[in-house]
């Protein structure tokens, strides 16, 4: 596997050879300014030429019939059993911004364009690419460790994403913790031109104007079997959305299961893995194989779930045991596989999940991940209810208290930070920022579809998508998410939002389309998420370790974190418990994640 690299600037023979730095591969003679591979884990294909356009990317697509329909309908007829990143690049040169968005798929397209280069990513973030500029140069990369070690960009530890990271256990948005170094935005085309200037094109963005008119999109049939929007038709009742999500449903997981293939399904035993899991099972002609993680029997846990949910749906279920000793051992290289550090405490179990379908001989790993975010789950109701009670009725108060939701270091950030980083943060751009437009009204109008569509466009695009994609790639493994498929997206925004948070019953629509495939007693179950004993690792197989980084030489010589403040929450103390815990993990993922990239 590789991931992919590309240079592009006014001087060919410069970004040729800014490139073969990049990569550290040889430059070729004669060769365009193109992305080489650089042996990263990934899903890399290219350079594909057309037109004078010169191509890179990690593409997979799952709807490649209707996209060589729509390039044959266009008089631009491509070859059958052309690549993935061909058939892209033949969209986009073709059929510009309206082939993109037609794309149905986890993809990052790099295209060399004469002296520019334009970067592509696919409409919900399930891949990613980063860029920068130097000596002249344009660079992108899928991968943010070639950039670092590109060395006409000189880049260092950029202070503001520290605290970003710090605030939301990811990093929101465009920045990166590299001085110097974005990262494009999902739905969007992004145009680096030779002089220096960068421009980008939204071609998707969901909407809820149709939800607010009590209409389904358009050809989509209403009560009665009226089609929405008809004189006479009324407002279409739950049974039409639930009806149509469920045929969304069906295809998004059919177009993502590997054909003549067995595959494999995380299950974690909550509603949305085991929905998946229901559809697989039902669709697929190749035996499912599903996975779950067991933390000990000691602690709260989903596994009769996700057990009767497996023997329901006649699967061959395995269960993995993860102990504090195989975490401790490897977290370090585990935070090293991922381009931007996620302070997830699943993030070695989910690397070790990926390792056990790989074993097991299995390419393609659907997961669930997508329902919280795009159907309503936690955390909506608590900002529901702080807006009853709000006093502040400036738009900065929203978004402050969606900061405070989080429940990570945000409040603590003066105590945590050293008194030389938080002068060097004064006057900078508030973390705020990342939240704040999603927070008003806009592409969203409801507050609960503006609550959902701040979450897809940060924690969606930002932590879950990314986590899943990078571990699940370093083994071998394709992770596709089919309730990040962008038609479910659609009509989950353009469903009134009370069919989503009906009363206190969370993601409503998406359960009630489903209930035939499960057991009322998954699909009417409260979301619990999974204990994890990230307070017991910390306190046993970790904490020496622990110790050993955060209040060692080299993070004392950083001048970030106040070493009284860790000291503090290493002995249980300075915060509610078991807060300490997961502030803990969060600071130690940023010191592992900044070791492995030398920062």
């Amino acid at each position: 596997m590789a991931r992919c690299c590309a240079c592009a600037g006014p001087d060919e023979d410069r970004a040729r050879a800014q490139l073969a730095a990049l990569t550290r591969a040889p430059a070729r003679p004669g060769a365009a300014p193109a992305a080489l591979v650089d042996g990263e884990p990934g899903h890399a294909s290219g350079p594909f030429t057309l037109d004078g356009l010169t191509a890179v990317g990690e593409v997979t697509l799952h709807n490649r019939s209707d996209l060589l329909a729509a390039l044959a309908a266009a008089g631009a007829a491509a070859p059958a059993g052309c690549p993935d990143g061909e058939l892209l690049l033949r969209c986009w040169a073709r059929l510009g911004a309206a082939g993109i968005r037609a794309a149905e798929g986890m993809f990052v397209l790099i295209v060399v364009d004469g002296a520019d280069l334009v970067l592509i990513r696919d409409q919900v973030g399930a891949r990613t690419v980063f860029y920068a500029r130097a000596d002249g140069c344009w660079a992108a990369s899928t991968s943010l460790r070639s950039l670092r070690h590109w060395p006409a960009l000189g880049t260092g530890l950029n202070l503001a994403a520290v605290r970003s990271f710090l605030t939301f256990a990811y990093l929101p948005g465009e920045e990166t913790l590299l001085r110097g170094v974005l990262e494009a935005l999902p739905g969007r085309i992004l145009r680096l031109a030779a002089d220096g200037s960068a421009t980008q094109e939204p071609y998707w963005e969901p909407s809820d104007a149709l939800a607010l008119r009590g209409a389904l999109p358009a050809g989509e049939l209403g009560p009665g079997g009226l089609r929405s929007g008809e004189p006479g038709s009324g407002e279409p009742g739950p049974e039409a959305y639930t009806s149509r999500l469920r045929t969304l449903l069906e295809d998004a997981t059919r177009c993502r299961l590997p054909q003549d293939e067995s595959v494999a399904v995380l299950l974690s035993g909550g509603v949305d893995s085991s929905l998946v899991t229901a559809l697989a099972a039902k669709l697929h002609t190749r035996p499912v194989h599903t996975y779950s993680i067991s933390f000990g029997d000691e602690l709260p846990n989903e596994l009769g779930y996700s057990g009767l949910v497996a023997e329901h749906c006649g699967t061959r279920h395995r269960v993995l045991t993860v102990s504090g000793d195989q975490v401790a051992a490897r977290l370090a290289d585990t935070v090293a596989l991922l381009d931007s550090p996620v302070g997830d405490p699943l993030t070695v179990p989910n690397l070790m999940l990926a390792e056990a379908v790989a074993g097991d001989g299995l390419r393609v790993s659907l997961n669930g991940e997508g329902g919280d975010p795009v159907f309503g789950g936690p955390k909506n109701l608590p900002m529901l209810v702080q807006e009853l009670h709000r006093d502040d009725p400036s738009p900065g108060a929203r978004a402050e208290a969606y900061l405070r939701s989080y429940r990570k270091c945000y409040q603590d950030l003066p105590a945590l930070l050293t008194p030389e980083a938080l002068r060097a943060l004064a006057g900078r751009p508030h973390p705020e920022r990342f939240v704040a437009p999603y927070l008003r009204p806009g592409a969203m109008q409801s507050l609960l579809n503006q609550l959902l569509h701040c979450n897809l466009r940060t924690k969606g695009a930002h932590h879950i998508l990314t986590k899943v994609e990078r571990l699940t790639a370093s083994q071998g493994v394709q992770g596709r998410s089919p309730l990040f498929d962008r038609r479910v997206i659609d009509h989950a925004f353009a469903t009134p939002p009370r069919w989503k948070l009906n009363g206190t019953v969370e993601k409503w629509v998406l359960k009630e389309a489903v209930r035939d495939l499960l057991p009322d007693t998954v699909t009417d179950r409260p979301k619990s998420g999974m204990r994890v004993p990230v307070q017991k690792w910390l306190r046993g197989p970790l904490h020496e370790l622990s110790g050993d980084l955060l209040l060692g030489d080299r993070a004392r010589q950083r001048g970030l974190l106040r070493p009284d403040t860790v000291r503090t929450w290493m002995r249980g103390e300075g915060a509610l418990l078991p807060r300490q815990g997961g502030k803990l993990w969060l600071v130690l993922t940023l010191e592992l994640w900044l070791r492995a990239y030398d920062l």
